[in-house]
């Protein structure tokens, strides 16, 4: 099993910056690529960027240039830096850790961040 907890969504003005965390606990040997997702109201879950164990990283098109998605080995963990954040960026942001062995994924609680305009 994996645990992730979250920290730093909160409410920003738009064209503001924030930084989110996961830490990841437990089996996380397994882990072979963490991520972030996020689902605004009344529509799916969306990847918003990854990062591979090996440092290979996917972002969705509309957050290419303004996030970045880096992990601190030591700490067990992941981070996206969020600059110039848009409204439309405002969802609950979850963290994703998945194993390719068990082809499992692991979630986070979920962090709101909200984008004021």
């Amino acid at each position: 099993q994996v645990q992730l907890v979250e920290s730093g969504g909160g409410l920003v003005q738009a064209g503001g910056s924030l930084r989110l965390s996961c830490a990841a606990s437990g089996i996380i040997f397994r882990i072979d690529a963490m991520g972030w997702y996020r689902q605004a109201p009344g529509k799916q879950r969306e990847l918003v960027a990854t990062r591979t164990l090996f440092g290979y990283t996917n972002y969705r098109d509309s957050v290419k240039g303004r996030f970045t998605i880096s992990r601190d080995n030591a700490k067990n963990t992941v981070y996206l830096q969020m600059n110039s954040l848009k409204p439309e960026d405002t969802a609950v942001y979850y963290c994703n850790a998945h194993t390719s062995a068990t082809a499992t994924d692991y979630w986070g609680q979920g962090t709101q961040v909200t984008v004021s305009s």
